[in-house]
């Protein structure tokens, strides 16, 4: 068969099979999880104990019966991305397909001090998803970041004047710091020897917390924006101060960069230690 500038027909079609792979796992991806979550799926097979199958899924949620082959195929496709683990379980002297949590659902379920739930959810908000869609523009904007070219203002101060999003941004922050401290009680040959810490852009401290509580002769700061840590009390080797890292940062020995959001301070401030921790 005829070659296209060199491959063959057959690269073609597998080339055609790769874009449109990453095309539509792109909406379906992010979607089906979307999904998982707004319905609190994860909650139910959580809470029902054990497996779980369609009919009883569909009916605890109270589904549209018109939707029972597609809510199959969603959770098959969770289940394929690692989401859900398909078993078999025995239910009225039949086997059926049931559904079950993996290490990677178990994290969505409400409640406990593990949930990512909230991640999920900031990263498909159209409102902060969409900035991505701006590459084009970006690429041609001096000294704009994408979230200035996409919002009009840089995150923070679109942060600032939304309440909703900032909310939701501060809780995936701080959901996500749960998972990080797990990481930080094994690995505190990392703080040895500093006397005092900065947690640039630290929400409300959580991480501040954990290392505060491990070391408690090290001077710990969180440095947020004055929104975020309002009301906020520190302990005796935790403080909380308000300004923005893009201006000064309180003087310590080290500076903790948990987001890579984050990492752009590094060339103005570049006298510290940076303990980074992506």
């Amino acid at each position: 068969m005829a070659s296209n500038n060199g491959h063959k027909a057959s690269e073609m079609f597998k080339g055609q099979v790769h874009l449109y792979k990453h095309l539509f796992a792109h909406i379906i991806d992010a979607m089906s999880l979307k999904w998982m979550v707004e319905l609190g799926i994860a909650d139910i097979i959580h809470n029902h104990g054990q497996a779980i199958t369609l009919p009883k899924l569909v009916s605890i949620l109270q589904a549209s019966p018109t939707k029972v082959r597609g809510m199959q195929g969603l959770l098959r496709y969770l289940a394929h991305n690692g989401f859900l683990e398909i078993v078999s379980v025995h239910e009225n002297m039949e086997e059926k397909e049931a559904y079950a949590l993996t290490a990677a659902s178990q994290l969505l379920v409400k409640g406990s001090d593990l949930c990512l739930a909230p991640i999920v959810k900031c990263f498909v908000n159209p409102r902060l998803a969409g900035v991505w869609s701006h590459l084009k523009k970006w690429t041609y904007e001096d000294d704009h970041t994408i979230y200035s070219v996409s919002l009009g203002s840089n995150l923070w101060e679109f942060l600032d004047k939304n309440p909703a999003c900032n909310k939701l941004f501060n809780e995936t922050l701080a959901t996500d710091s749960q998972m990080m401290n797990m990481a930080l009680r094994g690995c505190k040959w990392v703080f040895e020897g500093v006397e005092s810490l900065v947690d640039v852009g630290g929400g409300t401290g959580i991480t501040a917390k954990t290392i505060s509580e491990a070391f408690p002769n090290m001077k710990c700061i969180v440095l947020e924006r004055p929104s975020v840590i309002e009301n906020l009390l520190g302990t005796n080797n935790l403080t909380y101060v308000g300004g923005d890292m893009f201006e000064s940062i309180p003087k310590a020995d080290a500076v903790l960069l948990k987001v890579c959001m984050c990492k752009q301070i590094f060339t103005k401030h570049n006298s510290f230690l940076i303990i980074d921790l992506i």
